[in-house]
């Protein structure tokens, strides 16, 4: 069985096992499943005449003399004088004594290792070694060569020892579980090559092969649980029949009084949530678009709709201050509607609070905007029919579960202005639709973007200074330096008073951070929109939801602490008004990765592109906070390939099309059960 534990089939030390127990290794599963993280591929032999300085060359030949000597320093050096038919070179190894009765004389013998000037003498230096034997296959040079991710006192030598032989014995227990004519439509190899070829592959090819295989398993498995779950929910909430009709009429109303027309993405989506709004089942959506590309106007056509219908329609945003953003531009857009829309949230009044849930529950109230105050255990709707969040990702999924349970079963959709690659949106938000506004507005400028080193900080504050006293704005960001939301406020409020006292002292420089009442936030934003604030130093409170127009500079304190689509949340927040507006990155960080990574900001500015970059960079973990997610490790899959990643979701949707509850196939029914849930966790 699979399932053995490695103690039973090793040959090993306690140690050794106690080691692989550390990383997760534990059976002969684990064991064959710990997949190489790289290759050296020294496959092709070349003659000691022909081997190139400082690169890895693999020789074969016999040693003609070996033995080991002490350095001044103490060290034991093992020299050996290696050959073939074209000549000899010398070799050696740094305390290794024991090679000296280990590689025998006159046999042949694979060595691979780089070619170094030492003293005006061409050496081979501490190259591998393999001794050939006709009856025995080579593991460790003369071959595709696995490198596994190592720790202390686990080599890839090791590995690579202990894995063949478990390979060569067990590999033929693994049972195939994917259908067949999925295997035969992808032109994927069985699992048994696969397993075996993802560890000694014999060519590049079947390196190729194993590696797509055992990648479009990960992806297709994390798409049957999203996909599977998706049509759970839409079953069990299937019940509750909200299909509302398009009112085309009342809906052209409102487009034909903005004073802009809807950008052919805006009416794109707009089309694509009204046709979910007319099924039976309820929309599960999520809308991304960049910062400024309008989604709000989206979000009031999708309730509007709802009201007109008979329902209710709820938005539900992480802060106060952009729920109250969504309550303004809703009041504002539907002020010609004659409706009742109510804002509630933490900072509302007891008594207020009691009416409004009071209206909710007896459904005077027609659209209720707010915080988290919304899914609280009192708060119950007439005929709620749609829930809008925004920023979703700052919800868990208790708190968005409790929204749906409160509605029972609203339509749903989701707003993002924190754009998500495709390739990870419908893996981690797979169960969801998605739709996306990857056009913005016409006449939005761009926002120069540029990278400030700590030598020309000073330069930036007087040409900042002299900006704002032509009537200008600008924003100061400070990143979150610790966990501790206490480090955080004392980082800003040190910079706050740095640049009150002694870098803007005619200036007014304003203070926002988390930790302020919310009386306090709201007094301090209104300052900075009446423009009785040059500068306002925040924390990342500022990241979403703010609209101040003349606000056209934005600084970002230890920019390379931020990711790039937070960075690019930040820069959103000017290039709001009629003035071009500039983003500066202030970054004390010189090292070449952290610079190219700032310079994707000068260089783009679509979220959907930089966001991307992100991903390829930092990994999903690091971008996206997958890593406390539900999201298993992928071990061979990339979020990246997206190609693959298309295959196997219509693959998935095509087998739950025909086999939903996989009856058809027992040994795949069996392997999606192993598969933890997939879902950004609370």
């Amino acid at each position: 069985m699979l399932s053995t534990k490695l103690g039973r089939v090793l040959r090993t030390t306690s140690k050794h096992l106690s080691l692989l127990e550390s990383i997760g290794v534990q059976t002969v599963d684990d064991l064959l499943k710990y997949f190489p993280r790289a290759y050296a591929d020294t496959s092709e032999y070349t003659k000691i005449l022909d081997m190139r300085l400082d690169e890895t060359n693999t020789v074969l030949g016999t040693i003609k003399s070996l033995h080991t000597i002490r350095t001044r320093t103490g060290k034991k050096l093992t020299k050996a004088i290696f050959q073939d038919e074209t000549g000899s070179i010398e070799v050696i190894w740094f305390n290794q004594p024991h090679l000296q009765h280990y590689l025998p004389r006159n046999k042949e013998i694979v060595l691979s290792g780089k070619l170094k000037m030492t003293s005006g003498q061409l050496v081979l230096q501490s190259p591998s070694y393999e001794i050939l034997n006709k009856y025995q296959d080579q593991v460790h040079t003369g071959r595709i060569v696995p490198v596994y991710p190592e720790t202390e006192g686990l080599s890839s030598k090791w590995l690579r020892e202990k894995i063949k032989p478990l390979m060569d014995e067990w590999a033929k227990l693994y049972e195939e579980y994917m259908p067949k004519d999925i295997l035969k439509k992808e032109k994927l190899t069985d699992l048994q090559t696969a397993i075996k070829n993802i560890h000694f592959p014999e060519s590049d090819e079947q390196l190729k092969k194993a590696r797509e295989r055992l990648s479009f398993d990960e992806l297709f498995m994390l798409q049957l649980k999203v996909l599977s779950r998706k049509k759970k929910w839409q079953k069990a909430a299937s019940k509750e029949k909200k299909a509302m009709e398009i009112k085309k009429d009342e809906l052209n109303k409102l487009t034909d009084s903005l004073s802009f027309d809807l950008t052919n993405a805006q009416k794109r989506v707009v089309t694509e949530i009204l046709e979910d709004l007319e099924k039976d089942y309820p929309m599960h959506r999520l809308l991304q678009g960049d910062v400024g590309s309008g989604k709000t106007i989206v979000a009031v056509i999708a309730a509007l709709n709802a009201v007109l219908n008979g329902y209710q329609a709820v938005i539900m945003a992480p802060t106060e201050i952009l729920a109250k953003q969504h309550y303004k531009s809703f009041l504002k857009l539907l002020k010609e509607n004659s409706l009742n829309i109510q804002f509630i949230s933490g900072s509302t009044s007891t008594s207020q609070k009691e009416e409004i849930i009071k209206q909710l529950k007896t459904g005077t109230c027609d659209i209720a905007i707010g915080t988290h105050s919304l899914i609280q255990d009192k708060v119950g709707f007439k005929n709620l029919g749609l829930a809008i969040i925004d920023e979703q990702h700052r919800f868990g999924v208790k708190q968005r579960s409790k929204l749906k349970e409160i509605g029972k079963s609203p339509h749903l959709l989701s707003l993002s202005a924190t754009p998500i690659p495709r390739t990870l949106a419908i893996t981690v938000y797979g169960d969801q639709d998605l739709s996306i506004i990857d056009e913005m507005p016409p006449g939005r400028q761009k926002i120069i973007t540029r990278i400030v080193p700590e030598n020309k900080r000073q330069d930036a504050y007087r040409w900042i200074e002299d900006q704002v006293l032509k009537g200008r704005q600008s924003f100061v960001i400070c990143p979150l330096i610790d966990e501790s939301d206490f480090l955080e406020v004392k980082s800003v409020i040190n910079e706050y008073d740095r640049l009150s006292q002694h870098i803007f002292p005619s200036l007014e420089v304003g203070l926002l951070h988390g930790r302020l009442k919310q009386e306090e936030k709201d007094e301090i934003m209104n300052q900075f929109k009446e423009n009785n604030t040059n500068i306002l130093v925040s924390t990342s409170v500022i990241e979403v939801g703010i609209d101040v127009p003349n606000a056209t500079i934005m600084i970002i304190e230890g920019s390379e602490r931020f990711g790039l689509a937070q960075l690019h949340q930040f820069r959103g927040r000017v290039g709001r008004g009629e003035h071009q507006s500039y983003c500066f990155l202030f970054t004390q960080n010189s090292s070449q990765e952290s610079l190219k990574r700032l310079k994707s900001m000068e260089k783009h500015h679509s979220g959907f592109k930089l966001a991307e970059i992100d991903l390829e960079i930092r990994g999903p973990g690091e971008v996206y906070g997958v890593r406390q997610s539900g999201l298993p490790d992928l071990r061979m899959a990339s979020l990246t390939d997206s190609e693959l990643i298309a295959r196997a979701r219509s693959n998935a949707e095509e087998l739950l099309k025909n086999d939903p509850n996989l009856e058809n196939s027992k040994k795949l029914l069996q392997k999606f059960e192993e598969i933890p849930e997939v879902y950004v966790k609370d």
